[in-house]
């Protein structure tokens, strides 16, 4: 817990009493919190009279705002942060929720692409919120290419990997490419490319292209760069790369047509998957659990939401992917922080296993 915010140490022992329990039912409920119901939340007896001065004072501290005429009060995303920071211990995941998560996961570093699959779902059920899940780039060596003509416009590129991982994508071949140029491409690119990974492949080719021109007619040549560079561009876009579960939980529910449209804006931008690279620039700081509330988190910024993510790595210590879960900023954070920062630690043993 952290109380490095200049706010916190403006606020005596009732004042904090009566934030917390105004955060706290506003989280549970949603709705605006009046001074005599915090006179029923609050350990300490007091007056309703005294707790609307407190509640006035917090105001003046930009902590809480008033969205209607009535005396009701909401956190602003100010005072959420001043909660998530100084407020909320972190907790132990619950005993059925650590089980589900396990049980999702699984042991097998050879199924990390369904068990991220099964991350996705899990978290997005205990929490009711979307999850993402940001999958690693594949970085398994090459094993193998082939092109397969489709048609005259048409061409089929398969990669095998060393680790059994088969990936297609179709593309363009140069106009008129003769079926003996495809198989001189393939046996070219296998011949430099075997036991190298995807991230070696574009200099490789290039350095050898420019070594061996004469030994490539230009037809060739035009399908090995184009073969290569299907694949160089579509890590490059993060194909594929984003795994989205639950957005119904967030279009559903009685929210305001306003907040619709700005969740909506939300998952439109998921599925274009732009600026989808942020993801895990938001972990960059190290290990542990963020959050980001509001205008906080600048890859959701618009649609007024948080964002709960965290990062896993790989055996070299580098951040290759994130897990996280995003939701109005009324979220459960006591009980979603400890969630996602467990599956995220589940994720990156699993990683170590498979190295």
């Amino acid at each position: 817990m952290s109380t490095e915010n200049p706010a916190y140490g403006e606020m005596n022992e009732r004042t904090r009493a009566v934030f917390r329990a105004l955060v706290e039912t506003y989280l549970e409920s949603g709705e605006p919190v009046g001074s005599r119901t915090l006179t029923r939340n609050l350990a300490e007896r007091v007056s309703p009279a005294t707790v609307r001065n407190v509640m006035q004072d917090l105001e003046l501290l930009g902590l809480l705002d008033s969205p209607h005429v009535s005396a009701g009060r909401i956190p602003t995303h100010q005072g959420l942060r001043l909660f998530v920071d100084g407020f909320i211990e972190s907790g132990e995941v619950a005993s059925i929720d650590r089980s589900e998560i396990e049980r999702a996961v699984g042991n097998d570093p050879g199924d990390l692409s369904g068990a991220l699959e099964r991350a996705s779902d899990v978290l997005s059920g205990l929490t009711n919120g979307a999850s993402l899940v940001l999958t690693p780039q594949v970085e398994a060596p090459i094993r193998h290419i082939e092109f397969v003509s489709l048609s005259a416009e048409k061409a089929l590129v398969v990669m095998v990997t060393a680790d059994g991982q088969v990936e297609n994508r179709i593309f363009t071949p140069p106009a008129g490419l003769p079926p003996s140029a495809m198989r001189e491409a393939a046996n070219f690119l296998n011949a430099i490319l075997e036991g190298r990974t995807l991230a070696e492949a574009r200099a490789i080719v290039d350095t050898e292209i420019a070594k061996r021109r004469q030994e490539l007619d230009q037809l060739a040549q035009g399908l090995v760069e184009t073969g290569v560079a299907v694949w160089a561009e579509g890590q490059g876009a993060e194909r594929d790369r984003l795994i989205v579960r639950g957005t119904s939980h967030l279009l559903d529910g009685g929210a305001a047509e306003d907040d619709l449209d700005r969740i909506r804006q939300l998952f439109d931008d998921i599925e274009r998957k732009r600026d989808l690279t942020q993801l895990l620039d938001l972990t960059e700081d190290g290990d542990g659990v963020r959050v980001f509330i509001g205008s906080e988190n600048k890859l959701f910024s618009l649609s007024g939401s948080s964002l709960v993510v965290s990062p896993y790595m790989n055996a070299d210590r580098k951040i290759i992917g994130a897990i996280g879960v995003i939701g109005p900023t009324r979220l459960n954070y006591g009980r979603i922080v400890p969630i996602v920062d467990y599956t995220a630690q589940l994720v990156g043993r699993l990683m170590l296993k498979g190295n």
